[in-house]
């Protein structure tokens, strides 16, 4: 009879570990947060820099793949721009909460990307070598692409 008991508890200790186990489903593809992002002719996150060229701040459409979420209240998270560097974005609507399965994701946003702009570049004639800051982006509208 002990045995019978002891069997029945590891049995319900192992179901009730699968059951608790269980991922969560996947985000559907087309998901939106904050407004629909205009999907026709997006630049793609690694060329994003090259397309701004000299102008500090524009308002384009990006797809890119999202690195991580940093902050789900807010909307804050980072994508990669290919080559070893990111860009920086959030929601200019605060109330937008993303998440964290939005990591590995590709996306289509929209709004404005704004290089970050150092006034003290050059101190007394001499470049200073203080890494480069990645790109912010405020986006109005995310989709989820894949």
């Amino acid at each position: 009879m002990r045995v019978l008991v002891i069997i029945f508890t590891l049995w319900m200790v192992l179901v009730s570990g699968l059951a608790f186990a269980q991922k969560r489903p996947p985000l559907p593809h087309g998901s939106v947060y904050g407004l629909k992002p205009n999907t026709m002719g997006p630049v793609s996150a690694a060329q994003l820099e090259t397309r701004m060229d000299r102008q500090t701040r524009i308002t384009t459409a990006v797809r890119g793949r999202v690195i991580r979420v940093t902050q789900p209240k807010g909307g804050w998270f980072e994508m990669d721009a290919g080559q070893g560097r990111i860009i920086a974005a959030h929601f200019k609507n605060y109330g937008i909460n993303l998440p964290k399965a939005l990591a590995g994701r590709i996306v289509i946003m929209d709004g404005v990307a704004q290089k970050p702009i150092s006034p003290n570049d050059k101190i007394a004639g001499k470049k200073t070598t203080t890494p480069k800051k990645p790109l912010i982006f405020e986006v109005r509208g995310l989709m989820v692409d894949e």
